[in-house]
């Protein structure tokens, strides 16, 4: 080829080329071929413990005797094998993907500052005494830890800013050291134990979004400086305007709170305003509905009519044993909340208890275990290899028919977050937008949807989250006034926990406000295994295969996956309500069961050895337009 024939056609090249150039431009323009370009709908599901005691905690080191320190329990919460108190080898089936430690803020880390006879503390008169005491032998280190104890929601005897403040950039600096954005999140936070009218557990675990640049700034809001939510609500407002930080508080165990958690009377006992209902929205945002220290989604006086309400319940008294009245349940279950909270909103325009739901351990041992088979008690003197079915996890009440004894203990819960990312930050909004669930243990998968407009089929899609994001709104969501002659309709699909049980059905929970301001609920059963019939909402149990002597069950009944399109039959478009979605396993062992195969004892009679474990969705709630204020 001569160059003057290559040179004869540059021209016709040179526009081929860019002919070339303009049609690949034309057909980028609209947007890349995949579909996951800029897409920020959350994909994956992170699971976490948001409640978690180590030593540095009071009680945990004195009535529970552990020795782990946060160190070890990120490590653990990551994956890697420690020793426990007990002196076994133990590790988590998977590791957790973030963790809260949550040690008590009232006397934080005071326990490490006696031992180590920290100058702060021993410039202090009271620390110095305590430390006295512990050197003098039983009877004065016996005289010394009532006093720390008894002394937790009175004000700081020692009275050390510059201790506190030392203790509280060490609790900043550990969670920073371990938080590994992508990979594990470690979150700053801390427990704000309020136990009022002699131990009625107000208590909230304090959350932030924010690292130790600006948690370091304000000092830890204790019960040592208010018993009153309100007050605490406070100060998270003060640490939001101060830093430009974010922070949150969880509820828990209102089981326990004999009437006080989701009572309709502040603390000085006036009535709700709409200030203190938009103020308890703002910070409270979910809720922990499930731990050791009981389950709290509803209860058979509550809901005599759902079979499975009867689940875990401790509902004898407060944490003194003070003996709990049944008028106080209403106000101690979530589903109850809920329900009290149309009313409140009917009335006031807001509601207060428009919280979302996670599970949580609450374990003092230093050892985020939920699992039934994996399962590390209370306390580290309950670890297993201890024998820990019969002996007291509570002080002993003042009634002995009161006393919680140690198989009462629930092997629960974790915290399950639909979330962009793995950070502190995709975490935490996510937890503020409610798109979170709560699991008792297992790692069961859970998506909920709510909207107008599902069709049949969108459930058997592979992309259902999509449509469920685009034709509605996600667990946590609001659904606005209903088009004419228009039901909701909900997206709800499960799978199994990977390593664990088959599932036996799917429920969504409805609770409304009628128009005479009565309250209700119902139970629907919406997807069910082995295609199994339901006949007026009514279906046979799924079977049992849990074989107590072994520990052991099989998977030959249930199923990997449930997943259904459903539309409210019973549905008024006036009317307030709530829907959340409830997953039951088959029948597995309980912890109990693996108790007793460990140490090759007979059954105890009257200890139950089987479970059914669960997950519960955050709530989707129905608002008619002219209400619709959130």
């Amino acid at each position: 080829m001569t160059i003057r024939y290559v040179w004869a056609r540059v021209p016709s090249l040179l526009l081929f080329i860019a002919c070339i150039a303009a049609s690949s431009r034309a057909t980028a323009a609209p947007g890349s071929y995949s579909p996951y370009v800029d897409d920020t709908t959350p994909r994956r599901v992170y699971w976490g413990d948001t409640h978690l005691h180590t030593s540095w905690s009071v009680d945990a080191a004195v009535l529970g005797r552990t020795t782990l320190t946060p160190d070890t329990a990120y490590r653990f919460a990551r994956g890697e094998q420690v020793t426990a108190t007990n002196g076994m080898q133990v590790k988590l089936k998977e590791p957790l993907d973030f963790l809260v430690i949550s040690d008590h803020a009232e006397y934080l880390g005071l326990m490490q500052q006696i031992n180590r006879q920290d100058p702060l503390l021993m410039e202090t008169s009271q620390g110095a005494r305590w430390h006295g005491m512990f050197q003098e032998g039983q009877d004065s280190i016996r005289k010394a830890l009532f006093e720390i104890l008894m002394g937790l929601a009175q004000p700081d005897k020692i009275g050390s800013t510059e201790l506190r403040r030392k203790t509280w950039e060490q609790v900043t600096a550990n969670a920073d050291q371990y938080n590994e954005p992508g990979v594990f999140t470690a979150f700053i936070g801390y427990e704000w134990t309020s136990s009022m009218n002699n131990a009625d557990n107000m208590h909230r675990n304090v959350i932030f979004r924010d690292s130790a640049r600006l948690a370091d700034k304000m000092l830890p809001f204790t019960a040592q400086d208010s018993q009153d939510p309100e007050a605490l609500w406070g100060f998270l407002e003060r640490y939001t305007q101060a830093t430009g930080g974010q922070v949150m508080a969880i509820p828990h165990n209102g089981n326990l709170s004999n009437g006080m958690m989701f009572s309709d009377k502040r603390v000085d006992v006036s009535a709700f305003d709409r200030s203190y209902a938009q103020r308890r929205a703002r910070w409270e945002p979910l809720y922990e509905v499930t731990q050791i220290k009981g389950d709290g989604e509803s209860h058979p006086l509550l809901s005599p009519n759902d079979e499975f309400a009867n689940y875990e319940n401790w509902d004898l008294g407060n944490l003194a044993g003070e003996r709990k009245e049944p008028w106080m349940l209403r106000y101690e279950y979530a589903r109850s909340a809920l329900k009290l909270g149309l009313a409140h909103e009917k009335k006031l325009g807001v509601n207060p208890f428009r919280f979302g739901m996670i599970g949580s351990t609450d374990s003092h041992t230093g050892l985020a275990t939920a699992a039934e088979d994996n399962f590390w008690g209370k306390f580290s003197k309950y670890e297993p290899g201890n024998d820990r079915l019969t002996p007291s996890v509570l002080p002993p009440a003042k009634d002995p028919e009161l006393n919680v004894l140690g198989w009462q203990s629930v092997a629960s819960g974790y915290a399950a977050v639909w979330a962009t990312d793995n950070t502190r930050e995709a975490i935490f909004d996510a937890m503020q937008r409610k798109e979170v669930f709560a699991t008792t243990g297992p790692r069961i998968s859970v998506r909920f949807f709510g909207g107008f407009e599902y069709k049949a089929d969108d459930a058997l899609r592979p992309d259902y989250a999509r449509v469920g994001y685009s034709r509605g709104v996600p667990m946590g969501g609001d659904l606005g006034n209903a088009p004419a002659n228009r039901s909701p309709r909900f997206l709800v699909a499960a799978n199994k926990d990977p390593f664990g049980a088959n599932l036996d059905r799917i429920q969504i929970v409805k609770g409304w406000l009628d128009s005479d301001g009565e309250l209700h609920e119902n139970v629907y059963n919406v997807a069910v295994s082995d295609e199994r019939p339901v006949v007026d909402n009514v279906v046979e149990p799924v079977g049992d295969t849990v074989d107590v002597s072994t520990a052991s069950y099989a998977n030959s009944i249930g199923e990997p996956q449930l997943l259904t399109r459903w539309i409210d039959p019973d549905f008024n478009p006036a009317q307030h309500a709530f829907y959340y979605a409830r997953v039951l396993e088959i029948p597995t062992p309980r912890w109990t069961a693996y108790d007793a195969k460990y140490a090759s004892t007979d059954v105890v009679q009257g200890i139950p050895m089987k479970t059914q474990e669960r997950a519960y969705t955050s709530p989707i709630w129905y608002s008619p337009a002219e209400q619709s204020t959130r």
